[in-house]
């Protein structure tokens, strides 16, 4: 059994939430320093201007860290998690365009209403003649597209590649929109301290982005020269891919974590894609298994033995380092049972005490079976295979053939006592939504429960 987190992951833990809370109130201060409160009672244009300001001083705060969350920075990483990452960013991000948003209409009322000229004409101003609003007006018309392509309805209409080509421009709609506030920004240049301050965030920020997502990603590359081995096709629509290379135990990558992968082979190398490891890595080669669902996936077939690789990570917390229970329940569906796999093939347990449910449409389509079969013989897993069509009826997350279970029922059933277990979910969001649903209608803690989506 692998031990709960130990005090090196609450240090990280504290020390990022830390970061995060300082610079916040900095920021507040700033503002208070430069008269907001006062302005705030004025009940005049300035109450109108110090609301702008305080909006502008908080977005841009939360548009410099929304880039340092997904900039897989140590401290962040080992602090709160991928996992927690990924929602803290998409809600630092809406609340973030929000206040962009506020911020300028505040701020153009504010200066109309100050100079009595229609709020319009204001604006028109303001863009044209004001320093860097120009590039800000570019900036804030490329955050916009970022937040539309980013609501669910928008996602679901887009291939990842595409979604992922969109959403970078994030980093430049950042960019452009920032430099105005470190130019012509009172709370920006009203004291030394808050120059130093923005210019100093802006740049570790950047710095950040280009070491981390750029520097760090190649130089590891080109340390461990990954190739592929081998291409398989797993099941009627999915592929498996082999790869070796130098070193690879020096990543330290764990059972349960993902890679965003690039193959050297051709157009379309430059898209990056993540693919967990669907095999516990050994330190001779790395295993990953994907169902063809797009361009990402579909050119994994194409594959030859020999292609360069190029990768970033390893990335994810969904390991057996949060484990707290001597038994194991796996709960995937789709691609989501490769990692689960490799978790179950890196973790400890003995016969009869791990437990893996899985979910596809057809038996034809299962992946990995050859080693969950290898996985049953020789170490004695429970193997439940949940194939068919949906449910039409019943716990949402069941095929036709149980929709007469109720998803609780059904899961003590296979179970038996939950709370002597670990339980891992993984596969698409609205699947897993219902499975954990379910886990905690029948008793599980929130805390034992672990799991990871694979969508945008």
């Amino acid at each position: 059994m692998t031990s709960s987190p130990g005090a090196a992951t609450r240090v990280w833990n504290a020390v990022a939430i830390t970061v995060i809370w300082l610079t916040s109130l900095f920021v507040v201060a700033l503002w208070v320093h430069g008269g907001g409160i006062r302005s705030l009672f004025a009940m005049d244009a300035d109450t109108l201007d110090t609301l702008g300001r305080i909006t502008g001083l908080v977005s841009a705060n939360l548009l410099l860290y929304q880039v340092l969350l997904m900039a897989r920075v140590p401290v962040f990483e080992r602090g709160f998690g991928r996992g927690a990452i990924t929602r803290m960013h998409r809600l630092v991000g809406f609340w973030s365009f929000w206040l962009l948003i506020a911020h300028l209409v505040l701020i153009t009322l504010g200066y109309a209403f100050a100079a009595a000229i229609n709020p319009f004409v204001q604006l028109w101003q303001l863009i044209w003649d004001y320093p860097g609003m120009l590039l800000a007006t570019a900036g804030t018309i490329l955050l916009i597209m970022v937040v539309v392509t980013s609501l669910r309805r928008s996602r679901h209409r887009l291939r990842y590649e595409s979604w992922h080509l969109l959403h970078l421009y994030g980093y430049l709609g950042v960019g452009l929109a920032i430099p105005h506030m470190l130019w012509t920004g009172a709370d920006f240049l009203g004291s030394t301290a808050a120059t130093v301050y923005w210019w100093t965030l802006w740049a570790v920020t950047a710095a950040a982005v280009l070491v981390y997502r750029v520097l760090v990603p190649l130089v590891r590359s080109a340390r461990h020269t990954v190739r592929v081995a081998s291409v398989q096709r797993d099941g009627a629509k999915g592929v498996t891919v082999r790869m070796t290379g130098r070193a690879l135990h020096r990543l330290k990558a764990a059972p349960g974590q993902y890679f965003v992968w690039r193959f050297l082979n051709g157009p379309g190398w430059t898209r990056g894609n993540p693919f967990s490891l669907a095999a516990a890595p050994d330190g001779n080669e790395l295993v990953i298994s994907a169902r063809l669902v797009g361009d990402g996936t579909s050119r994994l077939t194409t594959l030859r033995r020999g292609t360069r690789v190029m990768f970033e990570g390893p990335y994810g917390d969904l390991t057996g380092e949060r484990r707290q229970a001597h038994r194991l329940l796996m709960l995937g569906a789709g691609a989501g049972v490769a990692p689960l796999v490799a978790l179950l093939e890196g973790e400890r347990w003995e016969a009869g005490d791990a437990i893996l449910v899985t979910r596809d449409s057809s038996a034809s389509e299962a992946l990995r079976t050859t080693a969950i079969a290898r996985l049953v013989q020789r170490r004695g897993l429970v193997h439940y295979a949940l194939d068919g069509p949906r449910a039409r009826s019943g716990a949402p997350w069941l095929p036709a053939t149980h929709e007469q279970w109720a998803g609780p029922d059904l899961l003590r059933y296979v179970a038996g006592d939950l709370a002597a277990y670990d339980v891992y979910v993984c596969g698409p969001v609205p699947w897993m939504d219902a499975v954990m649903a379910d886990l905690q209608e029948a008793g599980v803690a929130p805390a034992a429960i672990h799991h990871e989506s694979f969508s945008i």
